[in-house]
């Protein structure tokens, strides 16, 4: 078995990439909002300094855990991703990683969470 983590930048591809792996077999993630140090050390200027807009909102990850039975999955998982946001090389898309797990407990013998 083996967990994805991805971290996807752009939230409004969320539903894209649950329905894609949902057609893939995947049958859950566990889904987590997030926010990177960079993006929590970014310094915002006050709205009194600002002209004429409105007010920055923070901007905000969706990162994705998954358990996956083989890496055949997981590269699976990384195409239908790639498929959506582009090349996870480029800016402002995302970070995909995954690892093989030694121990699991809680899901049913080739079937993904």
């Amino acid at each position: 078995m083996f967990m994805i983590m991805f971290v996807l930048d752009d939230i409004s591809h969320l539903d894209q990439i649950l329905d894609a792996w949902s057609k893939q077999g995947i049958s859950g993630a566990t889904i987590i909002e997030s926010t990177g140090l960079y993006r929590r050390q970014l310094k915002r200027i006050p709205m009194r300094y600002a002209y004429g807009g409105a007010p920055m909102e923070e901007k905000g990850n969706i990162t994705l855990l998954v358990i996956v039975e083989n890496e055949q999955k997981v590269q699976l998982c990384l195409k239908e991703i790639e498929q959506i946001v582009g090349d996870l090389d480029g800016p402002n898309t995302g970070v995909f990683s995954a690892w093989p797990l030694t121990i699991t407990k809680g899901i049913p013998l080739g079937g993904t969470v």
